[in-house]
């Protein structure tokens, strides 16, 4: 694959939207594509995944297990990313990730994106600005029960 082919498709990601022209070309250099067969698992939870996923194409669906576990949810939006986290954390992950159908995949390692941000100051700016975003919204998201729980 093309290094211009990988960064088209990190520039459909709204993640990456993070990053330049150029800081999406070195990340797509880094990146490899994946073809992943119907009903594979892509990583399971409690496996710590060494970088994130991009949908190129196809349907994935997540499943949280454990305490957390309810429904599973698809993505088949092509550019949607899968556990951006864990292009900063290196923690395992609560959810399995199986294909529902054949997939195309970007796989963008966490190496590369951590050597990008130690590299570009304003860009960790960016992805800590994100992640902060987003707890903010995930802990938003749980007052309803954190009221509720307390009301018992």
């Amino acid at each position: 694959m093309r290094m211009d082919d990988a960064a088209a498709i990190l520039a459909r990601a709204d993640f990456f939207n993070m990053c330049n022209d150029e800081q999406r070309r070195m990340l797509g250099f880094a990146s490899d594509r994946r073809h992943v067969d119907a009903d594979d698992v892509i990583y399971r939870a409690g496996d710590t995944p060494e970088g994130a996923y991009v949908l190129v194409e196809g349907t994935i669906k997540a499943r949280n297990e454990g305490v957390e576990a309810g429904k599973p949810y698809a993505l088949s939006e092509p550019g949607s990313i899968v556990s951006p986290m864990a292009l900063i954390l290196d923690k395992p992950r609560p959810v399995t990730i199986t294909a529902v159908t054949d997939c195309e995949l970007l796989f963008v390692p966490r190496s590369a994106f951590l050597k990008l941000i130690r590299q570009y100051p304003d860009l960790a700016q960016k992805a800590a600005e994100r992640i902060e975003r987003e707890l903010s919204g995930y802990l938003n998201a749980l007052d309803p029960l954190k009221r509720k729980m307390r009301s018992k």
